[in-house]
């Protein structure tokens, strides 16, 4: 309104209408306004853009540091754990030199560690847990090794040399081996190949009962082509997203400045393993310890990065830990912006030069009902529409304000749904857990259960044994009163029937350890099926036999699982009065660390609610008076007890399948 006033004192501008006053000042402010508004607005949007993604790739190079050192930290606790426990000083003492080897083995294949080594107290190889199984060789040099003898407790990153990695494995120097891949920007490194490994490795002391040394353990992982971490940060900040075919975000591991875990991609889509980092980037991080948090040039596209040195134990710069941000989507974005800022400016002058015409009471009633909409809109509600009362530019814009309306709506209903999308996906990491959960609740139920049956069984049994001796007592001098006779004879079937769920009670509280013995069992399970086949509950079912004729000789206590097969065929018996099929079946993989010995029935089935009750003890869905619940709490106990697994699989009118998993290795001793 001044420039309108100050114009109006212009003896030029006093001779035009006021309608072309108004156009004029308003295309003045348009015109004006506009092309600096787009200016610095367009500065500020690309600089906000740019200061944003990199807030994001520094917080996301803070979250791979988190993955990097949580995977460090539990190597320590496994180390820790595994070198504190009296299972090593026990086998040392004793000099069963292989068993501990089988024992340490089983632990590095069981936490997926790449190397788990012990030595002696003057830092002697023992024991090594990989091909070819080295030992005697001297690693009291080892500055590990040097810590660890101190009493230590350490864990870092470390180069192994191309020899070293040779003893601890043949695979693992053949992983480490790297050869270099020349790409654009990249630093000129000396040679052709990287032979040594950087590894996230851990020691710790063994001591006796007495708090006396007797050696060193230490256990690592090989970061070379290992691509658990990268991949982990790149899921857990990134997804799968991609733009233009390319991924959104990358992850990387260098050695110095050679990548050797990454899921950079080259130009087949292959991993850029042996790619050489940029040379102003290896200036900065390798050479000066600074970290970088800048544009970069990786492999063959530009990222928006965040790099940070790997130091050793000593403090050494090893290697780079790297995240980054595909930057083609912020410039697209910028630029964007900037043709909208434009766009908006042109589209403005026009707007202005139509609107002027109508500056009327009818453009302030559509503006207080547009900002009546945008204060809804702020508070959440999306309901409200602007009235379209005319087909002017009015009407346009309302119409405008309303489609954008709609698009703000669709955009918060799409939000809403990647939030529930986001807590299924917690709900099912959840609903394993509970899974594991229930395991061990189930295994800690079925003790103190056993406890308490043993107790309550051994109670009860006493009393029973003289109700049930005075009862038959009386039977035989009353032998002349009927009524009597009838009563005595109810007393005793219903005695030696509490006197049946008593016997359950005992075995059920007995967990007797296993008396393990090589078992052919093939063998086991047709002599079992032989005792069962010609009793009259399975005079209508056809058995059918499937066993793999390549099973190992496992050490189980075979009178044992034949309990648990019994109990399995009984059950199976019961579900199916009217006959059906029995399919049992032996199952083996080479390689495979379990026998599979399944039970398939075409019975009544089980229904859904009761399949997660099934091994409980006491329950059962047998009519009254038929089975004590407890043979399948049984079961449950013993195969646990052989290291093995127990599940069910059954749907109602269709049948159930029983899944047993018996250990190849038993990790003991066979009993004497």
């Amino acid at each position: 309104m001044n420039l309108l006033i100050r114009l109006t004192k212009i003896p030029f501008i006093n001779q035009l209408s006021l309608r072309t006053k108004l156009v004029t000042s308003f295309l003045l402010v348009v015109i004006v306004g506009g092309v600096l508004s787009s200016l610095i607005g367009t500065k500020l949007v690309g600089d906000t853009i740019v200061l944003q993604a990199r807030h994001k790739v520094k917080h996301d190079l803070q979250t791979a540091w988190l993955v990097y050192n949580q995977t460090l930290s539990q190597i320590k606790d496994v180390v820790q754990l595994t070198a504190s426990g009296r299972t090593i000083p026990d086998y040392l003492s004793a000099g069963r030199i292989k068993n501990l080897q089988e024992f340490l083995v089983q632990r590095r294949q069981e936490y997926g560690l790449d190397i788990l080594t012990l030595t002696d107290a003057r830092g002697r190889v023992l024991i090594r847990t990989r091909h070819p199984f080295l030992g005697g060789d001297d690693q009291s040099t080892d500055l590990f090794v040097q810590k660890a003898m101190k009493g230590e407790r350490v864990a870092a990153t470390v180069i192994v040399p191309p020899e070293e990695l040779q003893k601890e494995g043949s695979d693992l120097a053949e992983r480490a081996f790297i050869l270099f891949v020349a790409t654009p920007k990249a630093k000129k490194i000396g040679g052709d190949r990287e032979t040594s490994g950087m590894m996230l490795k851990a020691a710790a002391p063994v001591f006796n009962e007495a708090q006396q040394l007797l050696g060193v353990l230490y256990g690592g992982i090989l970061l070379n082509r290992n691509y658990e971490i990268v991949d982990k940060v790149r899921n857990l900040l990134y997804g799968e997203s991609q733009y233009a075919g390319k991924e959104m975000g990358t992850a990387t591991i260098f050695q110095g400045g050679v990548r050797i875990s990454t899921n950079v991609r080259g130009e087949k889509g292959e991993r850029a393993i042996g790619t050489l980092i940029s040379d102003e980037v290896y200036e900065a991080v390798v050479e000066k310890g600074e970290p970088w948090l800048d544009r970069a040039f990786v492999v063959k596209d530009w990222y928006l990065t965040a790099y940070e040195p790997i130091r050793d134990i000593a403090g050494q710069i090893v290697g780079i830990l790297y995240v980054g941000i595909l930057e083609a989507p912020y410039t697209d974005l910028r630029n964007k912006v900037v043709y909208s800022f434009f766009g908006i400016g042109v589209l403005g002058v026009f707007l202005v030069l139509i609107l002027s015409f109508f500056i009327t009471t009818g453009i302030i009633r559509p503006l207080k009902n547009m900002v009546w909409a945008t204060t809804k809109m702020a508070e959440g509600d999306f309901s409200m529409e602007l009235p379209i009362n005319s087909r002017d530019e009015i009407g346009q814009l309302a119409a405008s304000f309303n489609h954008m309306l709609r698009r703000v709506k669709e955009s918060h209903q799409a939000l809403e749904e990647y939030g529930r999308t986001l807590e299924q996906k917690v709900e099912q990491r959840t609903e394993e857990l509970k899974k594991i959960q229930a395991q061990l609740m189930q295994s800690e139920k079925l003790a103190s259960l056993g406890r308490l049956a043993s107790g309550v069984a051994h109670e009860i049994n006493s009393p029973l044994t003289g109700i049930l001796t005075f009862s038959h007592l009386l039977m035989r001098k009353l032998k002349d009163q009927p009524e009597l006779q009838k009563e005595l004879e109810l007393i005793v079937r219903e005695t030696t029937r509490v006197s049946t769920i008593v016997r359950g009670l005992l075995d059920f509280a007995r967990e007797s350890k296993p008396q393990k013995r090589p078992c052919y069992l093939n063998e086991l399970i047709t002599h079992t099926l032989s005792l069962v086949e010609r009793q009259a509950a399975f005079q209508n079912i056809k058995i059918i036999k499937n066993l793999d004729p390549q099973l190992p000789v496992l050490l189980v206590d075979a009178n044992q699982i034949q309990q648990v097969f019994m109990n399995i065929l009984l059950n199976a018996a019961d579900a199916m009065p009217g006959g059906g099929n029995l399919q049992v079946t032996s199952l083996y993989q080479p390689g495979d660390d379990f026998v599979q010995i399944i039970f398939t029935d075409t019975g009544c089935g089980i229904p859904a609610e009761n399949l997660n009750k099934i091994f409980d003890p006491f329950f059962t869905t047998k009519a009254d008076k038929k089975g004590t619940g407890l043979g399948l709490a049984v079961s449950y106990g013993i195969i646990e007890r052989h290291r093995g697994h127990i599940e069910v699989q059954s749907a109602v009118g269709q049948g159930t399948t029983f899944i047993i998993k018996l250990p190849v290795q038993a990790g003991e001793e066979v009993s004497p």
